[in-house]
């Protein structure tokens, strides 16, 4: 059993049909990713597992519990934390203020210990600094912690995203396009970056990116959607060599 499961999935818009009966399973510390051409139902899927959308049929089981139709902050506590194709930063934030917003979902001081600033709460906001200073460092953003998020450039907005959701300690990671934007230097750096982090903190990652090199060199499973239907599933090179696959993402042109 894997740590997700997705049995029989579906989200209908009126009669539009953006994911159809999809079904896969993820395994514990694994890269697993989603890819397809636009309109596929990508992110209508990772809408779906972290709660922003609602199922019109179908289960999504996370650590053998059934999460169907739970909220966004629920399935982020059990977590599922994940990041978003445009950058959602607190722009006028420093970086390390960025990064302790995070740790929210795990503090343990209820709102009026905070305001009242109780022993706990105090305790809680050493626990986040920490915290977000190792993940910052992990990610290679310490040097640029008092930097405010909107002086940085893209690659590390992008990076910085992924930083706050590691900050909230996820079981799984969901990375929305993580390398849009970037340089194939930044890409192939961030994407060594990530599988280095899921190595390290023993995280499940599922990717949804529009880059075939860095799905290709990176993912251990791929997935491929095509109209909201699960068209082929397994290894890289079995992806790579499946003709409906070529077919349907480049229109015959090889991967």
């Amino acid at each position: 059993m894997g740590i997700l499961e997705v049995k029989d999935l579906s989200k209908n818009f009126g009669g539009l049909s953006a994911v159809g009966n999809v079904y896969f399973d993820v395994n514990q510390e694994e890269i697993f990713s989603v890819i397809g051409p636009n309109g596929a139902g990508k992110t209508t899927l990772f809408n779906l597992i972290s709660g922003f959308l609602r199922p019109s049929h179908g289960k999504i089981l996370f650590e053998g519990d059934d999460i169907t139709g739970w909220r966004p902050h629920q399935i982020a506590k059990k977590g599922i934390m994940r990041t978003f194709q445009t950058t959602t930063l607190f722009k006028n934030y420093t970086v390390l203020a960025n990064a302790e917003v995070a740790y929210h979902l795990q503090l343990k001081a209820g709102f009026a210990k905070t305001v009242f600033n109780t022993s706990t709460a105090r305790r809680d906001n050493v626990n986040a600094r920490e915290r977000s200073l190792e993940i910052l460092e992990l990610m290679g953003l310490d040097d640029l912690q008092d930097e405010l998020a909107k002086n940085l450039p893209h690659g590390h907005q992008r990076k910085l995203e992924i930083a706050i959701a590691l900050v909230a300690r996820p079981k799984l990671l969901l990375l929305d396009e993580p390398v849009t934007g970037m340089n194939p230097e930044e890409t192939i750096n961030t994407m060594n970056l990530i599988r280095e982090i899921q190595r390290k903190v023993g995280i499940t990652v599922i990717l949804v990116e529009h880059d075939m090199k860095a799905v290709m060199g990176f993912s251990d499973r791929i997935m491929v959607l095509n109209y909201g239907k699960k068209i082929a599933e397994g290894l890289p090179e079995k992806i790579r060599a499946n003709k409906e696959v070529v077919e349907a993402y480049l229109g015959g042109e090889t991967l």
